[in-house]
């Protein structure tokens, strides 16, 4: 497809060193970029590697599609897709997740949700996927495709794909996470606790490149917590009492740091 100016910011090609002025940067930066891993040519979408066992997920599986915008509030591209992924979070088929990043605290305004954690996470992401690189904002959709930018149009189509498929059932309670059996992936998988926020929350912004705008924020994940290993039998596992009121509860079966997600639940 033809190349155009590229309206998100690429950790890899934007950095201290780099005047904000310049910060910008064309589609052609980005597919060298990607090109050097073998990617070119993908910089709106990619496609994760299949974990084994995913083809014996059943069709029409119930797992929301889940969803992961890794922003800052800090970006002054971010706003459009955060409120994209705020639109989402009314669909009962989505898991809309917004992952504050800390690499964008040095231009004036300190993210108020980000967390190393998730900028470690986003970076697991282009580790497992031959590097592709982070950026803001960047979706990832089941843990498998990545969207680029704001692009409604792409996240949609990738939406429509369907929900995580290859992993167990999984039903919560308020204290329990139960798991059935089902076959899986070499290694077996992670099992992740979200708590997010399903409010909106209006976040003035106070210095940096959104200052004096207060941005509407939906979806915000206040802590991801690793609670248990799913290797293909069905087990029980235990959810910690929440200290923040007004959390919703979400649970990620993933295989493996930066590997697709083969289930997911919201409770």
């Amino acid at each position: 497809m033809p190349l155009s100016v590229c309206n998100h910011k690429c950790e890899r090609c934007v950095g201290p060193s780099i005047t904000l002025r310049k910060r910008q940067f064309d589609m052609r930066k980005l597919a060298m970029v990607l090109g050097t891993a073998g990617l070119a040519g993908i910089a709106a979408m990619a496609w994760a590697e299949l974990p084994a066992g995913s083809h014996n997920q059943a069709v029409g599986s119930t797992s929301p599609v889940v969803v992961e915008l890794f922003q800052s509030q800090g970006c002054s591209d971010c706003p459009p897709a955060q409120q994209n992924l705020n639109t989402l979070a009314d669909r009962p088929d989505v898991l809309a997740l917004s992952f504050g990043v800390t690499y964008w605290d040095y231009l004036g305004w300190k993210d108020s949700f980000a967390s190393p954690q998730f900028t470690d996470r986003q970076r697991d992401y282009s580790a497992r996927n031959n590097g592709i690189g982070v950026a803001t904002p960047q979706y990832w959709i089941n843990g498998r495709k990545t969207v680029l930018g704001a692009n409604p149009s792409a996240v949609s189509q990738a939406i429509a794909q369907g929900g995580p498929s290859g992993g167990p059932t999984i039903a919560i309670t308020r204290d329990r996470a139960t798991l059935g059996g089902g076959h899986a992936p070499a290694g077996g998988a992670d099992v992740w606790l979200v708590r997010y926020d399903p409010r909106t929350i209006q976040v003035a912004i106070r210095a940096g490149e959104n200052g004096g705008r207060t941005n509407p924020h939906r979806g915000i994940v206040r802590s991801l917590t690793r609670i248990g290993h799913w290797a293909g039998g069905p087990q029980s596992l235990s959810i910690p009492a929440e200290a923040i009121p007004g959390l919703q509860t979400a649970i990620l079966v993933q295989a493996g740091r930066g590997g697709p997600i083969l289930a997911a639940a919201k409770g």
